[in-house]
């Protein structure tokens, strides 16, 4: 039996932690609700959903089976390896190498190279929306898998940061359809 002073700082690190990816995945499907409509979205988080569940419910089961400081090496590398690309971007965007995010033109630009990829390959703007919430949606679902590894890992502690994770994506789709 876990002991609540024992799970709720794991519930705790994996709902904030989280949240931020699945605020980003939510942007992103919500963007392309916005733009190509809600079939292609639903679709594309959807299948992405699917995915998800299989790579947990096939992979889960490994998880006992290798050796935790293998396993938090891993994980910690690759968080790492995420965290040294934003802090790089961070210095370049401070020291003015590269420019500061201006999200309004990076919207258009975004939308323009959308409409250009389906002109070119002269394929629906469904099939391309759906694919762009499917990556979308996947990538930062794999980010929250690898937060409830690094934070429940090895102390029994899997399922309190599992909730926390799924507390966090409650969360974010309560206020998003609170503001629709």
């Amino acid at each position: 039996m876990i002991e609540w002073s024992t799970a709720a700082p794991a519930i705790g690190a994996a709902f904030l932690a989280s949240t931020v990816e699945v605020v980003e995945a939510f942007t992103i499907v919500l963007v392309v609700a916005t733009l190509r409509g809600w079939k292609p979205a639903v679709l594309g988080t959807g299948g992405a959903l699917v995915v998800l569940g299989a790579i947990v419910v096939i992979l889960g089961p490994l998880l006992g089976r290798a050796p935790l400081n293998v396993l938090q090496l891993v994980i910690g590398v690759l968080l790492l390896l995420f965290g040294i690309g934003w802090l790089r971007k961070a210095a370049l965007r401070a020291g003015g190498v590269i420019a500061l995010h201006d999200e309004d033109a990076i919207f258009a630009r975004e939308t323009k190279d959308l409409d250009a990829k389906v002109r070119r390959q002269k394929t629906s703007h469904d099939w391309i929306a759906g694919i762009a919430a499917f990556k979308a949606v996947v990538l930062e679902g794999l980010e929250v898998i690898f937060i409830v590894i690094a934070v429940g890992a090895g102390r029994g502690l899997l399922w309190p940061a599992s909730l926390g994770a799924l507390a966090a994506c409650a969360l974010v789709l309560a206020i998003g359809a609170m503001a629709h």
